[in-house]
């Protein structure tokens, strides 16, 4: 059995108020077990900006404890990916004691090593990526690189040898960017990013953040991702799949979106997205009138699980 799990890239978005999260919380209230209710995976960006502490990781992990078999993808800090100067095994040494407690508790679906477009492949880049393997060596690792220079039979091969995984993302596509793919080189998962498809802020200097990932998939634009993804299942067990759109909550109606489009599940969908996104809402009313996969209604969906689905 093929097991998917689908959610959105951080949780910390301040345009999620109102949105995604109440405005008015109860108190002790926290993103990462509200969120769980709906998703079955949240990728951390905060440790790629500082590195991860045993008492921040201990602190997900209670957090965690009603919803057994969540998991959490962790970025890899950028002095690894886009510094890429000075560090050494003591901060290699420094993120793994910070992560320890998530592997411990198997709660670490992977470490992903992102890299931005411009770490085409060289000799010097591919040392470079050697070396990370070995510092890393013992940890689930995925790689995303977003320029077509990686796209090659020999580099898919080399990440094979090394198990690690490659990352298929969906982003603005730009000469020499590398196109949405379906890719597995490690035995044990894949792994899925979309970023959108905002070609108009992608590379615009004044653009910041929330200007690049500001896009809301269609159903079709998913549509065409779901053959992929299920090509992904039929060769690992499992398949992470992040939706790192994140502006206004678009990254949560998305991922609700995927979920269904996978196994036709009846969903729980925070009432604030439904106002938000009515698609999703459309979900809803497909789903009480007994059309139980509103994307694919030739297929069975699976009975049983948190995301799965026959592999074959």
């Amino acid at each position: 059995m093929t097991q998917y799990f689908v959610g959105p890239a951080g949780w910390s978005y301040e345009d999620w108020e109102g949105i995604v999260y109440p405005p008015d919380k109860p108190r002790g209230f926290h993103p990462l077990p509200y969120l769980a209710r709906f998703i079955d995976i949240i990728e951390i960006n905060s440790t790629f900006y500082r590195q991860p502490t045993t008492s921040l990781t201990l602190s997900w992990i209670r957090k965690l404890e009603p919803f057994p078999g969540f998991l959490l993808s962790l970025k890899l800090h950028q002095v690894f990916t886009h510094d890429r100067k000075a560090f050494g095994p003591q901060e290699a040494d420094e993120f793994k004691r910070g992560i320890e407690p998530l592997q411990a508790a198997s709660r670490l679906a992977a470490l992903l090593l992102q890299f931005p477009w411009s770490f085409v492949q060289t000799p010097i880049h591919v040392q470079h990526l050697e070396r990370l393997f070995r510092l890393f060596a013992g940890y689930p690792l995925a790689v995303e690189v977003r320029h077509a220079s990686w796209d090659t039979p020999a580099f898919y091969e080399f990440l094979a040898r090394h198990r690690v995984g490659f990352c298929n993302i969906d982003q603005p596509l730009f000469d020499k960017s590398i196109k949405p793919s379906a890719v597995c080189t490690h035995p044990e998962f894949s792994y899925v990013r979309f970023h959108g498809r905002n070609t108009r802020d992608w590379f615009r200097k004044d653009a910041g953040r929330d200007d690049r990932y500001n896009y809301l998939y269609s159903r079709d634009e998913l549509q065409d991702w779901l053959e992929r993804i299920r090509e992904l299942g039929r060769n690992s067990p499992k398949v992470f799949i992040i939706t790192n759109n994140h502006y206004r909550g678009q990254a949560m109606a998305n991922a609700l979106q995927i979920k269904n489009m996978l196994t036709g599940e009846k969903l729980d969908i925070p009432h604030l997205l439904l106002k938000q996104f009515p698609v999703l809402a459309e979900i809803v009313k497909k789903l009480k009138n007994g059309q139980l996969d509103l994307f694919d209604r030739d297929e069975q969906p699976p009975t049983a699980g948190p995301v799965k689905a026959k592999k074959t």
